[in-house]
């Protein structure tokens, strides 16, 4: 993060999201230990040693922040168009989905986040990989950027579970599709308005079309559906190569 970025960052939270100096300890201390700690992947007693501050303080300002940052999230991660009235140019200018899926918005996927918690509390988060997850409900759009995240649900729980709760709870501000407007989803997600899911029983993934052209329509349809979907896959991948250079 460059210098100016991380001031910014500290100003806003300051200013709009409610984080306070203490005693001991500034605003810019505790982002830095905040971003030292998401960059580092280190633990509490790592941090201590860096800062020297007991590992109750520790806890204590990487909640802080952390409160502070979901407020700030929730104002970042929007729609760059919040009416969605215009169409992506990934589609405009592509023969494969125009004009069959102009008025599709973006993507919506769940992902597995693999997290360290209290050995009482690993069954409820211990789900299809074998280890303590966060499931994370993700939207993106044909950009690679992230217009809605969801985090806090246990591994052991169901995409559709959490999208169904997600897109029923008015507090969570969702940004739902308008009327005629739609994201795709996967064949795990449960079929509504607004949300559409490739054909059921029929050849979807690209692997699975190489050196094979789609036969019939369902196929034709699923093979873009993929294609297009996979905004939400690169967008997750570009996150973690960019964590790898940094």
């Amino acid at each position: 993060m460059k210098p100016n970025t991380f001031r910014h960052l500290c100003v806003d939270l300051e200013t709009k999201y409610g984080l306070r100096a203490s005693n001991r300890v500034s605003t810019i201390e505790k982002l830095g230990i905040f971003v030292y700690v998401l960059s580092k992947g280190a633990s509490n007693r790592d941090t201590q040693e860096r800062f020297q501050y007991s590992g109750e303080t520790m806890s204590r300002i990487i909640k802080e922040v952390l409160n502070a940052m979901d407020g700030f999230s929730r104002d970042m991660l929007v729609p760059k168009d919040h009416e969605f009235k215009e169409i992506p140019p990934q589609i405009a200018n592509d023969n494969r989905y125009m004009p069959h899926f102009k008025n599709c918005i973006g993507a919506i996927d769940g992902t597995h986040i693999a997290i360290t918690i209290r050995e009482e509390d690993q069954m409820r988060y211990r789900g299809r990989k074998g280890i303590p997850t966060t499931n994370v409900l993700a939207a993106c759009d044909f950009d690679l950027l992230f217009t809605d995240v969801l985090t806090g649900w246990e591994g052991s729980t169901h995409d559709a579970r959490i999208f169904l709760d997600t897109i029923s709870n008015p507090s969570l501000k969702f940004p739902k599709p308008p009327q005629g407007k739609y994201y795709l989803v996967d064949k795990g997600f449960p079929e509504r308005n607004g949300y559409l899911t490739p054909y059921s029983n029929t050849r979807y993934h690209q692997s699975e079309f190489r050196g094979a052209n789609p036969r019939g329509s369902q196929e034709v349809f699923n093979q873009a559906h993929s294609s297009l979907r996979s905004c939400i896959e690169r967008a997750r991948w570009k996150i973690l190569f960019f964590k790898k250079l940094h």
